[in-house]
């Protein structure tokens, strides 16, 4: 593979990470939107904490699903700025990095602080 000038730098999450956001997500929207149809009795301490969470703090739960959204959003905002700085200049990586981010979070957002750029290409 060759070495790339940073232009166009984009690394994919880990399965793993992948894996988790989108399932947590996934059960977060679920028990949001439609509570009534999730088998708590067959879930669990899972089902128990999420049956309590529903009747007590749903509106909580709500809000706290919007804000969870929200800061994927944001951090896919942070994400567009760092490829700038960090030169990835390529509309299509990263548009790459954004969708990641808004999807995945900080598990995205976390590779793309830790790539360093070789200092030449950024000064050309």
């Amino acid at each position: 593979m060759a070495k790339s000038d940073g232009y166009a730098y984009f690394r994919r999450s880990s399965l793993f990470w992948i894996l988790t956001v989108t399932l947590s997500m996934s059960y977060y929207t679920w028990v949001v939107f439609w509570p009534h149809q999730i088998p708590y009795d067959s879930l669990g301490p899972l089902g128990s904490l999420s049956k309590q969470l529903v009747n007590e703090y749903y509106s909580i739960m709500y809000k706290g699903w919007w804000c969870a959204w929200a800061i994927h959003c944001f951090e896919a905002l942070v994400a567009l700025k760092v490829c700038s700085d960090k030169g990835i200049d390529s509309p299509s990586t990263r548009l790459l990095w954004f969708a990641q981010t808004v999807l995945f979070g900080f598990a995205s957002l976390g590779l793309l602080l830790k790539y360093k750029p070789d200092r030449r290409a950024k000064l050309q």
